[in-house]
């Protein structure tokens, strides 16, 4: 079932010219001026629910996704849009005012896919992970500092990812930061109010649990964007493997690579490091990324915590 994003506004590229034949991977689009700049709301469809924008298919009106995005100086990446006449619409909020994207440029590569609507999942600024000597904020974690796993070995940080979201955007729901209350999951865990994203999965009774899924309108909820801003940071933990590791006690994983990379702020300077890519194994746990979908027991403990 389709699913809709209201969008605050757009305004049109002009001198669009492209590297590369236009759609074919690894191409890019070049504007050379914006003009046309309207804050009427619209809504951008998701037309087959999967969390991405999908090139060709998904829509706003009057056009369909081109597959280009354009980087913002807040860090979010902008979807451009086209009529298939000739008329190009970058959809950003405020557009009348926006100084986030240039007034020429290039943008990021085609993707037939994004991932940027996914690069939110991850911890909120603050949250403490476990270390061999003691807990430390995520945001003061680097490149071979030793995190613990949920098991208590020592495993080295390969890479901590960063993210500057726009609040003024509006992401979606199951984007936006989800908060679990000290105590929430029972047996006094997390042992602080813990902030992730929605698809960031904790570790529950064998299960990998988007934290979405677990919202229960009391000791777990949506943390209002209007608490965090215009912007906030997010932070993605990578290791060598696909691990588990405790962040405010509370058993949760690190970065799985079918969330994209490219759209963190710091991609850069990790391609600059590796060189390329690595892929990951996934653990072979069962992911649950609804709240219909959790098993009654379960379902009812945490109502319980929310009566408690």
């Amino acid at each position: 079932m389709p699913t809709n994003y209201e969008a605050e506004g757009n305004v049109l590229l002009s001198g669009v010219s492209f590297n590369g034949p236009e759609g074919a991977p690894g191409s890019s689009l070049n504007w050379t001026g914006l003009f046309s700049a309207d804050d009427t709301s619209g809504t951008i469809v998701d037309q087959d629910d999967d969390g991405a924008l999908d090139a060709g298919v998904d829509t706003f009106p009057g056009g369909t996704f081109t597959g280009y995005t354009i980087s913002g100086g807040d860090g979010v990446e902008y979807p451009v849009f086209t009529d298939g006449a000739g008329t190009y619409a970058l959809i950003i909020p405020n557009a009348t005012t926006q100084t986030q994207v240039a007034s020429s440029g290039t943008s990021n590569d085609f993707q037939s896919e994004t991932s940027d609507t996914n690069v939110y999942l991850c911890f909120g600024q603050g949250t403490l992970i476990a270390t061999p000597d003691g807990d430390r904020a995520v945001e003061t974690l680097s490149m071979g500092d030793l995190i613990l796993t949920a098991e208590g070995t020592a495993v080295p940080v390969k890479w901590v990812w960063t993210q500057t979201v726009a609040t003024r955007f509006n992401p979606a729901d199951r984007l936006q930061p989800v908060r679990l209350r000290a105590g929430a999951l029972g047996d006094g865990l997390p042992l602080r109010d813990l902030v992730l994203t929605a698809d960031h999965a904790l570790l529950i009774d064998d299960m990998l649990i988007n934290a979405s899924a677990l919202v229960n309108g009391s000791t777990i909820d949506w943390q209002p964007l209007s608490e965090l801003g215009d912007s906030f940071a997010v932070y993605h933990i990578e290791t060598e493997g696909h691990e588990i590791i405790l962040a405010e006690g509370t058993k949760a994983e690190t970065y799985i690579d079918h969330v994209g990379r490219r759209s963190f702020d710091n991609y850069a300077e990790y391609i600059a490091h590796f060189g390329t890519e690595q892929s990951l194994v996934e653990m072979p746990y069962a992911r649950i990324s609804a709240r219909r979908l959790l098993p009654p027991a379960l379902k009812a403990r945490l109502d319980g915590q929310r009566a408690a």
